[in-house]
């Protein structure tokens, strides 16, 4: 069994950072409306985008291979951070895209004897693994400096294992939001967006009888499944089971995994409500799950996922954050309204100069500013300038996350054993899979969750 005592003891009540969440979108949504907002009241300040807040190597000559899960906007996106590294080093950056199954793409690279010089991992729990046997190399002095003075202890300890640093979180999610077409909910008289799941089904039904499909779901990709249960199960069976059932000290066939699929069978069972029903869903990635909810003759009126949404309906649609898109927390299933983190956290798999480097440039104002600049996506860097965040929107968003401090819940999948939480086709992914297919079999499902949960933990 994998241990997550380091969760455990950083990530704690969810209560205030829900309540601050919501605030925060209510003041985003009511005083911000769709503009660029570059106020920066309250919030620190580090130095601007165009000064430097650290110094880096020159690396001419060098070029650094740097692997990662994301393509389009958000590949898009980072590579502006890239550029401004290469401008100041002078290292040239290759980027490979790992695919979903990042664990078994980077293990076949370095098995081989060609790992990149620096990945982006998407569970933590792949993290402990590649450190477990050795694969990762701890921060130098540089980046451990940035890091400690630019991140509260929550995020710097999730980017250690074993007394060791190894990595840095240089993007953050709150994968707690559902975002919506404010046409749609026009044309169906819906004035106010749901608080509670009672009512968000109640609302899904009523823009489904106005002739929108309701509910975008992203299902041939299964990590927004995941997310989905989390989001449920977090709310209704609250923090304490959460960290159990994360950590495989409850077993999936527990009462409370029941309740949350049968919660969750109140949508995903009604095909009428899902945009492309149940089948229409298995065959919608992710990307296209934002773009249908935002696009076409007859567009999906909600989508939920995380604040990297925003990214592709900047980049891959012509709706304008805080006008035609809007979003509101996801709602309470129990008596609070779930906060689900995720990141990704950098980590170097070559020694040297340049990949030390990089890091050090990551963990730093500089890095998390430009990002920030280009939207869709979230920092945990506490020192950075906030006036930085492209829309008012994820600024607030942001600014919630930060006030939280270290109280969240990390992505339940994400810290599994990879060939339960992180791999595509296999495990957690392919189990909520074959039950959006078939909503019905809660029981089955529940069966085939424990049993794969128990062969990953009892490998790592």
């Amino acid at each position: 069994m994998r241990s997550t005592s380091s969760k455990n003891r950083t990530i704690r009540a969810v209560k205030p950072a829900a309540a601050l969440l919501a605030t925060a979108l209510a003041l985003a949504l009511t005083g911000c409306g769709g503009s660029d907002d570059n106020s920066n009241s309250g919030s620190k300040t580090s130095r601007s985008t165009s000064g430097s807040s650290v110094t880096l190597p020159k690396l001419n000559g060098q070029t650094l291979e740097v692997a990662a899960v994301w393509t389009g906007a958000e590949q898009k996106n980072f590579m502006k951070v890239m550029d401004e590294f290469k401008k100041r080093t002078g290292a040239k950056i290759n980027f490979v895209p790992t695919g979903n199954n990042t664990s078994t793409f980077l293990g076949t690279k370095i098995q081989g004897g060609k790992p990149p010089d620096v990945a982006f991992l998407p569970q933590v729990g792949v993290l402990h693994q590649f450190a477990d046997k050795g694969w990762l190399k701890p921060l130098g002095a540089e980046a451990k400096a940035q890091l400690d003075k630019n991140f509260s202890k929550g995020w710097v300890d999730l980017g250690a294992w074993k007394g060791k640093q190894y990595g840095v979180y240089a993007k953050a999610a709150n994968k707690s939001l559902v975002w919506y077409n404010t046409a749609a909910f026009q044309a169906a008289g819906i004035t106010s967006t749901p608080k509670t799941w009672k009512t968000f089904l109640s609302t899904a039904q009523t823009l489904s009888d106005a002739g929108s499909p309701a509910v975008s779901v992203g299902g041939a990709d299964g990590w927004t499944l995941t997310d989905w249960f989390e989001n449920v199960y977090l709310s209704q069976a609250g923090p304490q089971k959460y960290d159990q059932l994360a950590a495989h000290k409850i077993k999936w066939t527990d009462p409370s995994v029941k309740q949350a699929l049968t919660t969750l069978a109140q949508l995903w069972g009604k095909n009428d409500l899902l945009a492309g029903g149940n089948k229409g869903a298995l065959n919608t990635e992710f990307p296209k799950s934002v773009t249908q909810t935002f696009s076409g003759d007859n567009p999906a009126a909600m989508v939920f996922e995380g604040d990297f949404v925003a990214a592709n309906i900047n980049g891959d649609t012509k709706a304008k954050m805080g006008t035609d898109a809007k979003v509101f927390p996801f709602p309470s299933v129990g008596a609070n309204p779930p906060v689900v983190s995720g990141g990704d956290v950098a980590v170097a798999l070559k020694d040297g100069k340049g990949p030390q480097a990089l890091l050090t440039f990551l963990a730093s104002t500089d890095a998390a500013q430009i990002w920030a600049a280009q939207g869709g996506i979230l920092s945990p860097n506490k020192e950075m300038d906030m006036s930085s965040y492209k829309d008012a929107i994820t600024k607030q968003i942001a600014q919630a996350l930060l006030a939280a401090g270290d109280n969240f819940r990390f992505d339940m999948s994400d810290q599994a054993p990879a060939a339960f939480g992180g791999t595509a086709g296999v495990g957690e992914w392919k189990d909520l899979q074959d039950f959006l297919r078939n909503p019905k079999d809660i029981a089955g499902t529940q069966q085939k969750l424990e049993t794969d949960a128990a062969k990953a933990y009892a490998t790592g």
